[in-house]
């Protein structure tokens, strides 16, 4: 939910910032309005943190293609990949803005690192397939979920406000990867063997 404060000069000296009452969806800009106005039409534009970042392991998917045992034999198969995780956010905005800019330089002031918009992993991952088997990797990249608040500060009235507050989070890669490639063989189903085995 986007938040916003209204004040007038005269009124901010005697009472100091007042709470705006709720504005209708109609009288409301979007959080893409607002953020597109970051250091782009504002006095000043700064991000809040909240708390540390959050990390966790993303879900495994396969990547490469499977590998067919079509032999009388066990055979030891590579399996060439390579993946990408790129950065997102809660709103579906792009962060190559003046608002993302701002995330990262405040980010790497709060957390004493670089943000990493986005970390690509290349590999080949031998698997021991045995025959009649299919054989899959697997990775799951480790990331990092930072949770925070944009304020902005109007010289003039933005929608009738002077201060709005716009609440974000945004994942992506951590610095420290320490993903997960997990490989796994199963019996190839009889459209695999087709297929792959003739």
């Amino acid at each position: 939910m986007i938040r916003r404060i209204a004040t007038a000069a005269a009124a901010t000296a005697a009472a100091g910032l007042l709470i705006a009452p709720p504005a209708s969806a109609a009288e409301e800009p979007t959080a893409r309005e607002l953020l597109e106005k970051c250091d782009n039409g504002t006095d000043s534009c700064v991000f809040h943190p909240e708390g540390e970042p959050e990390y966790f392991q993303n879900t495994s998917e396969q990547v490469g293609s499977p590998t067919f045992n079509c032999t009388e034999l066990p055979q030891r198969m590579g399996v060439s990949w390579s993946d990408t995780t790129s950065e997102s956010n809660s709103l579906g905005l792009s962060m190559s803005t003046s608002f993302g800019e701002v995330f990262k330089v405040t980010f790497k002031a709060s957390y004493g690192h670089e943000w990493k918009e986005s970390h690509t992993e290349s590999q080949t991952t031998n698997i021991d397939v045995q025959p009649g088997d299919a054989g899959r990797v697997y990775y799951g990249p480790k990331m990092q979920k930072v949770k925070g608040t944009y304020e902005l500060h109007f010289e003039d009235k933005f929608y009738d406000h002077y201060i709005w507050y716009v609440p974000m989070e945004v994942t992506g890669p951590a610095e420290d990867q320490q993903s997960t490639v997990v490989q796994d063989t199963s019996p190839m189903t009889e459209e695999e063997h087709t297929a792959n085995c003739g």
